[in-house]
This record gives structure tokens, C-alpha cells and sequence, in this order.
């Protein structure tokens, strides 16, 4: 009983961290609330319009739902305004609708209002179709105006959770899925590998490669949480850190693709009743990919825990696996110049290996991180100063 009770509380607490979960409630309240209030203002029996922008401009960031809310207030006013410009001039007929869709689709596109272009257009023909233009306009502006401004003062109120946590979780899980790949691959060495098999880990390796839209996916939603956000002071540094890290987890992932690939290119070189390596090589290889996914793994937790009491320990652990990876490198390295000395026309593939194996090292080697990183606080300072520059050489214009 207690251990079911356990389980659906972490089910309902992950229920709540979730984005959809987040976006669906928020969405609900704030569309509620702008319909009460367009009822008040608008003279419209159902301003349905006042609920139906706020369910589309609300969203699980402060800064999206001030983005998108300047989009669709944009792409309604445009609308409205071209059909008070075509009904001064022509009735509506089907040719005269068909010109003021095209005109609206096509100015639109000029105004920057993105995923509302097509309201554009829908504005000018809701506006154009009624015997009331001019009430009807405004009023079609107004409940824009209302489910803009609540859903925007409904975030800013209730501000969204900072998505930080979910990155992070999204980050880890490519590591170890990384982990994972390089673990199948360090299998296959031992034994007879077909060429099938070889080429089934290489698009495991591309399907692993895509993943990281995902996850980048995930990175923007929280560097867009810590953005206008009342509950954050200075979110540049977790920001940072988070990118930084997803760069070289996507280096790493690039490279085992292009590691999967050789082995696949070795299994069609090598007899079937052959193994890719000799046995002592192929156990040095396990052996150095096994250090190596459990440092992608540490690197993953350092990353995720830079500004919390665990980043010493995961620091730790990563310079423990580093020290173990770059140990088997050297036994890898001397066994491969035994092999290449035995058969010289090997000595290609074997040196392309290494080397993939080598900038996997490098790019997770700690002063290689804390210099990129260094780099990019100062690119970040630099492009801050500048903008404030140009803000107070504004302010001081408008002074005279």
C-alpha cells in the first residue's frame, strides 16, 4: 500500500512537471478569464475571440507568450485594417473575397506575424462579411486586445516554472542513451560481427543523432523560461552551462556515428568467421568505450548540477573516468601500431579511430570545458555591454 501510494505521488509530481500538463491548465484558466472579461467590454453577445486568443498566445514561457501575443494582436489589426480599405472601394462578392484573401495572405507575409499569417486573413473576411464594419472591427480588435493582455498579465502574475530541471533530465538521457550505443558497439568486437549487424548499431547511431533536436528543443524552452521571468534574477550563467554542454554532447554524438561507421566499414573488409579486432585489442576497446560512456554519463550529471552541492562529486567522477579512459587510450594505441606493423594496409582505419576516440576525450578533458565556457561568458559580456551602449546613446538622443 505504501509503496503504491509512493508511486503515484512521483507519477502525479511528474504529471506537474510537465510542459503539456503546465500549457493545458494555464491555457484553460487564462481563456476563461478573458472571455469574463470581454463580456464586460465588448458589445458582441459571444466575443468567443477574447478566449480563442488567449488559448493561443498563452504559453509555458513568459517570453513566448509576450512574442506570440505581439504577433497575433499584429496579424488582427492588419486584417481588420484591410478590410476597412476593401469595403470603402468594393462589396463582397467571390471575386472580391478571393483578392482580399490574397492581399491579406501576402501582406502578412511582410508584416513578421509568423504562425498567424492565415489569421490575417481570416480577420479581413470576419470584418468584411458583417453589416456593421466599423462596430465589428472594433470590437474584433478589442477581444484581440483582451485575450492578449490577460494571457500575458496571467503569466506574468503566475509565472511559469523555469524548465531548467527538464533540460537537464533531457540532457542526462542522451548521455546515457550515448552510454548505451557505445556499450553495443564495445559487444560487437568480441566474436564474429556480420556486416548487418554492424550497419544496425550505425543507425542507432543515426537515430541517436537526431535525438538531438530534441533535446535542443527542450534547451530553448528553458532558455526562454529565464527570460522576463519575475522568479529569475540572473539566469545567463544555467543558460550557458546548459548550452555548452548539449555543444559537446552533440561533438561526441557526431563522433560515435562516425565510429559506428568505421566498425561497419571494417565488418565488410573482415571474413564473416573473423572478428573486427584481434582478442587483446578488442578487450583494450571495450574497455576504453566503457570509460568513455561512463565519462559522457559524469559529464551529463556535471552539466546538469554546475550550481548545486553535487557539482564537486560529479566533477570527480568525471576526472576519475578520464583518467581511466585516457589509460586504456594509451594500451588501445600501442596495440593498434602492433597490429598496423603486421598489416600496413590497415594502418588508415586504425589511425582514423584512434583519432575519433581521441576528440571524444578532448572535448569532455575539464580545462577544455571551463575554457569554452569562459569564452563564452565573455562573447555573452561583450554582446551586453554593446547592447546597453546603444540603449544609453538612445536615451541620450531622445534627451537631446
Amino acid at each position: 500500500m505504501y509503496e503504491m501510494r509512493a508511486t503515484l505521488s512521483a507519477n502525479v509530481r511528474r504529471g506537474l512537471r510537465d510542459p503539456v500538463v503546465h500549457l493545458t491548465v494555464r491555457a484553460t484558466l487564462a481563456a476563461t478569464l478573458s472571455y469574463a472579461v470581454a463580456v464586460q467590454l465588448s458589445t458582441e453577445p459571444a466575443p468567443l475571440t477574447a478566449p480563442l486568443t488567449a488559448l493561443l498566445v498563452v504559453q509555458v514561457t513568459v517570453y513566448s507568450t509576450l512574442t506570440t501575443s505581439i504577433r497575433r494582436v499584429n496579424s488582427v489589426v492588419v486584417g481588420v485594417l484591410i478590410a476597412i480599405g476593401f469595403s470603402a472601394v468594393m462589396g463582397l462578392s467571390w471575386w472580391s473575397l478571393g483578392l482580399i484573401i490574397l492581399a491579406s495572405l501576402t501582406v502578412g507575409q511582410f508584416v513578421r506575424v509568423d504562425e498567424f499569417v492565415n489569421e490575417v486573413a481570416i480577420s479581413a473576411m470576419l470584418v468584411l462579411g458583417v453589416t456593421r464594419l466599423a462596430n465589428q472591427a472594433w470590437d474584433r480588435v478589442l477581444e484581440t486586445l483582451i485575450g492578449a493582455v490577460v494571457g500575458l498579465l496571467f503569466n506574468l502574475l503566475f509565472a511559469p516554472p523555469v524548465w531548467l530541471d527538464t533540460a537537464g533530465e533531457s540532457i542526462e538521457d542522451l548521455a546515457r542513451r550515448a552510454r548505451h550505443l557505445l556499450l553495443r558497439l564495445a559487444e560487437q568486437l568480441h566474436g564474429p560481427t556480420e556486416v548487418h549487424l554492424a550497419a544496425a548499431r550505425l543507425h542507432e547511431a543515426r537515430e541517436l543523432d537526431q535525438a538531438i533536436a530534441e533535446v535542443d528543443a527542450a534547451l530553448r524552452q528553458a532558455e526562454d523560461s529565464l527570460r522576463l521571468n519575475p522568479r529569475i534574477s540572473e539566469g545567463q550563467l544555467p543558460r550557458l552551462v546548459l548550452r555548452t554542454g548539449l555543444d559537446t554532447l552533440e561533438i561526441c554524438v557526431v563522433v560515435i556515428r562516425v565510429l559506428a561507421r568505421s566498425f561497419t566499414d571494417l565488418a565488410k573488409r573482415r571474413p564473416g568467421d573473423q572478428g573486427l579486432f584481434p582478442p587483446d585489442v578488442a578487450l583494450a576497446l571495450e574497455e576504453l568505450l566503457t570509460h568513455i560512456g561512463g565519462a559522457l554519463v559524469s559529464f551529463s550529471v556535471l552539466v546538469t548540477t554546475q550550481v548545486s552541492r553535487n557539482a564537486e562529486a560529479a566533477e570527480q567522477r568525471l576526472a576519475d573516468e578520464l583518467t581511466a579512459a585516457l589509460a586504456s587510450r594509451e594500451n588501445v594505441a600501442r596495440l593498434l601500431l602492433e597490429q598496423v606493423q603486421q598489416r600496413p594496409d590497415a594502418w588508415q582505419l586504425h589511425g582514423s579511430l584512434l583519432a575519433e576516440l581521441d576528440r571524444i576525450l578532448d572535448e569532455l578533458d575539464l580545462e577544455h570545458r571551463s575554457r569554452r565556457l569562459m569564452e563564452e561568458l565573455d562573447r555573452a559580456a561583450v554582446a551586453r555591454s554593446e547592447r546597453f551602449t546603444v540603449l544609453y546613446r538612445l536615451r541620450r538622443l531622445v534627451r537631446g
